[in-house]
């Protein structure tokens, strides 16, 4: 699959709100994810790591609507924005949450994904 097409792929599976799908079939195995934030989830790397913080994430959080728009190319990179209203489950405090996230592509593959908020 050429670059193209996994970003196209990608990019339609989480328009469909397939996050966890489209992560199992492109995140390369040495990915990188890298946070807008502090702490021991600001920078993660591996598939595994990345699959433990997305797990953290939908754990911790009730997803009430989510949208995602894009694919905005630039050569190997692209991004995607998302509009996501959730509930924070340990406080019970409802945000909208408004995001982008950076993608790099090698080999048909996501190999850093880095988010701004």
């Amino acid at each position: 699959m050429t670059n193209e097409e996994a970003i196209t792929t990608f990019a339609d599976m989480l328009k469909r709100g397939e996050h966890q799908e489209a992560a199992e079939r492109f995140n390369a195995s040495d990915i990188v994810s890298i946070e807008a934030m502090d702490g021991p989830m600001a920078r993660v790397e591996g598939r595994a790591a990345v699959k433990a913080k997305s797990d953290w994430w939908y754990s911790a959080h009730e997803v009430h609507a989510a949208e995602a728009f894009g694919p905005y190319r630039n050569g190997d990179q692209f991004v995607m924005r998302f509009a996501i209203d959730v509930t924070v489950k340990e406080t019970g405090q409802r945000v909208s949450m408004d995001e982008a996230g950076l993608y790099t592509v090698r080999d048909g593959m996501i190999v850093e994904e880095r988010f701004f908020y």
